[in-house]
């Protein structure tokens, strides 16, 4: 069969170790999961019960494109809350997933061709939905000194968009108000869209996570109930568009999606309910990070920064090797530990990187530090 180039993306390669990590499983290895950003958490008790419930009394068919507006209604109420943000429900689109969001905003903004910049590293599925998508990702190198955040002097008047992360994926920093200020303020000066990834508001160990909505109305923001909310798999998050936007968007949606899953919303809308679980997930995050930071220097891998949320760490293994793969594979195979090379996040510099991820439960991230520190002692 004939094959579109546009479909030829790069792999997802955390996938690919998560899948390789299964296989040695399945061959009754002991494996310890630091390679994807998942929480080791299942969805709050609230929100299986809500469809459990729903699974007896609702048809749970077809939900309007936009999103059960309940749902919607209650999310704008969440920025009230985090952000003192008072924001129309109408502007709050209801996504199969954030990645179903990102489709639909480069979608809506952008035209085959045009470049969208994005700072490395990064999130990879932004690159590689672009791409899938006719438009051309524009790498921006970021630095430690701008701690891999994009700043105003990096735009190029060729950019027709910027999406940014914060806190960001892999690196766990974010922005506060005055940087998010300038980048928006540096993109609305040269007709630049701006996309705001805030899938990682809410766990945060360092300050509060600053919303662009708390800067502009003229932005995009993309969230989701995967991390905080403890949803990876249900598949359900939720954009916040322009308020002339919101057809484009309904009538994409509509096409694309026809709606996002109705049980899904329901269990979301429930799971909005259950702050005091959600604050005891986040009180594991942190103490796991505080084990990372004090355990991967003990193990040998020094050259990390600390995030100031979400649950990365981002670690410079340029001085073990130069093929992060490679290791990452050495590191599965000999410790029984996954991890992420950091090709997946900078396809220029990753080869130097790792990620390590510490969404799991704190026995997990206990014994998979001690793994990597035996390992890394046997290796020399």
């Amino acid at each position: 069969m004939r094959n579109a180039t546009r479909a030829l993306v790069d792999p997802f390669i955390v996938m690919d170790v998560m899948e390789a990590a299964r296989a040695a499983e399945a061959q009754g290895r002991s494996i310890i999961h630091m390679e994807v950003g998942q929480p080791g958490t299942g969805a709050p008790e609230g929100a299986r019960a809500a469809v459990a419930q729903a699974i007896h009394t609702d048809a749970l068919g077809y939900t309007v494109a936009l999103g059960l507006p309940e749902l919607r209604a209650r999310i704008a109420g969440l920025y009230k809350k985090w952000y003192d943000v008072d924001l129309d429900p109408a502007r709050v689109v209801v996504t199969s997933g954030s990645s179903a969001g990102f489709i639909l905003a480069f979608t809506a903004l952008f035209e085959a061709g045009e470049k969208v910049g994005l700072g490395d590293p990064s999130y990879p599925s932004y690159r590689q939905i672009l791409k899938a998508l006719s438009l051309d990702p524009t790498r921006i190198e970021t630095s430690k000194e701008t701690r891999f955040q994009p700043v105003a002097d990096n735009l190029s008047s060729e950019l027709a968009g910027l999406i940014v992360a914060s806190p960001a994926n892999p690196t766990g920093t974010m922005l506060d108000h005055a940087a998010l200020s300038e980048l928006i303020a540096a993109c609305d000066a040269r007709d630049i869209a701006f996309i705001s990834d805030e899938i990682y508001h809410g766990i945060q160990y360092e300050g509060r996570a600053i919303s662009a909505l708390e800067v502009s109305d003229d932005v995009y923001v993309i969230n989701s109930f995967s991390k905080y909310f403890s949803m990876t798999g249900w598949r359900v998050g939720w954009m916040v568009v322009p308020q002339d936007h919101v057809r484009v968007i309904e009538r994409l949606a509509q096409n694309m999606f026809i709606c996002p899953p109705h049980a899904s919303q329901v269990a979301a809308l429930a799971a909005m309910d259950c702050e005091e679980e959600l604050t005891t997930n986040l009180s594991v995050y942190a103490e796991n990070r505080r084990l990372m930071l004090e355990g991967l220097p003990a193990a040998g891998f020094i050259q990390i920064a600390p995030p100031d949320g979400a649950f990365y760490i981002y670690a410079d293994v340029s001085d073990l090797t130069d093929d992060s793969r490679a290791f990452a594979a050495e590191i599965l195979e000999h410790a029984g530990v996954a991890v992420t090379p950091g090709l997946d996040f900078d396809p220029v510099r990753g080869h130097g990187t790792l990620r390590f991820s510490y969404a799991r439960g704190t026995d997990d991230i206990i014994e998979g530090l001690a793994r990597l520190k035996r390992f890394m002692q046997a290796r020399g």
